[in-house]
């Protein structure tokens, strides 16, 4: 893309106030999910006139999996809906709760029709925006905010994913040792680790997990610590695991370095982490728990332009292609897929009902 999001907006934090650059983003103009609340603002605007603004979650773009899938849906947005203009911030390191009030109220400011927080760290700062602006249309996506007339929630069923997952670590390996590193201990990373313990036990439940996070809230330091991730990975690989499955965001860019020199297994998480690997690497990746948040942000857009946004929650699953497990590596696939496919299935047909928690 972006003819304009090549240059990224940066934050940064000093002497407690919020200093952040937004830069104009001209796109050609052209012409112009269920949800359980109600209207979010009434009728349309032209694709042509709207305004699109995209806040990232700690790691930002480049984590090569959360922040990029959001990133996916607004190059679609920008490429194919032809919006007036689409802006994306970053955040920056460490930064406290007031600087995403900042940002979104930035874009409020300034006059963007559309708003997407990016993560469940949105949710307060979005609570404390959006009142205050409500022709503005405001999405945050992996959090429930089902009480504001002008606040979609984007949620997603990650524990029927990462099942999925679980289910491929338990008929990879050989020996019968796995194991999941989650970025920072949150309930929303514990319905990772939940439905990836679910996926293995219901294979073999012989099988040992080995289980580690990165950092405790209110550190989310654990999301963009590749370092880190490595260090975890490596001592899981040291204990007999030969197979990780990460919840962890950038800092799982570490774990898949680790398993490219010990020459393990590794399940990436929200984007296809196959395609965004190395060649190097690639022949050690063996699926990815996806999350559709590009589709989501993108058809979020759509709504909005075609005047049939929703506040309140929508929530997107393996019925819905909402969720779903990747196949990019048909060589490891190939020989399980009947295997997956099959509890993919019966979850759709709730034979398997899929733990939130550990």
């Amino acid at each position: 893309m972006r003819r304009t999001i090549a240059v990224r907006c940066a934050t940064a934090v000093a002497a407690g106030a919020l200093a952040l650059a937004v830069t104009a983003c001209d796109a050609p103009a052209s012409p112009g999910g269920e949800g359980d609340g109600g209207d979010g603002g009434g009728g349309g605007t032209q694709a042509s006139d709207l305004r699109v603004g995209l806040a990232y979650d700690i790691g930002g773009r480049g984590d090569k999996s959360f922040n990029d899938s959001a990133y996916r849906g607004l190059q679609r947005v920008d490429e194919e809906l032809g919006v007036a203009e689409v802006n994306d911030l970053e955040p920056s390191q460490d930064e406290p709760d007031s600087a995403k009030v900042d940002r979104l109220r930035l874009m409020a400011d300034q006059d963007f029709d559309v708003v997407i927080g990016v993560g469940f760290a949105y949710a307060e700062p979005m609570r404390e925006v959006a009142p205050d602006y409500p022709d503005v249309h405001f999405a945050i996506i992996d959090e429930e905010i089902d009480d504001l007339d002008n606040v979609t929630s984007l949620v997603f069923a990650e524990n029927e994913a990462s099942f999925l997952a679980g289910v491929a670590a338990a008929h990879t390996t050989e020996e019968d040792h796995v194991g999941f590193v989650g970025g920072v201990e949150t309930p929303l990373i514990q319905k990772f680790e939940a439905g990836f313990a679910a996926g293995v036990e219901h294979v073999d439940d012989g099988i040992e997990i080995e289980r580690q996070y990165l950092s405790q809230p209110p550190d989310m330091g654990g999301f963009q610590d590749p370092a880190a991730g490595k260090s975890a990975a490596r001592s899981q690989y040291d204990a007999g695991a030969d197979v990780i499955y990460h919840a962890a965001g950038a800092s799982g860019n570490g774990v898949l370095e680790a398993a490219t020199e010990e020459e393990k297994y590794f399940i990436g998480v929200d984007s296809d982490q196959y395609e965004n690997a190395g060649d190097e690497q690639k022949p050690w990746v063996v699926t990815s728990a996806m999350k559709s948040i590009d589709t989501a942000v993108f058809d979020f857009v759509s709504a909005v332009a075609e005047g049939e946004v929703e506040s309140g929650v929508q929530r997107f699953d393996l019925s819905d292609g909402g969720v779903d497990y990747s196949d990019s590596n048909e060589e490891l696939i190939s020989p399980i897929r009947e295997e997956m496919d099959e509890a993919k299935q019966q979850i759709i047909d709730g034979e398997i009902e899929v733990p939130t928690s550990p």
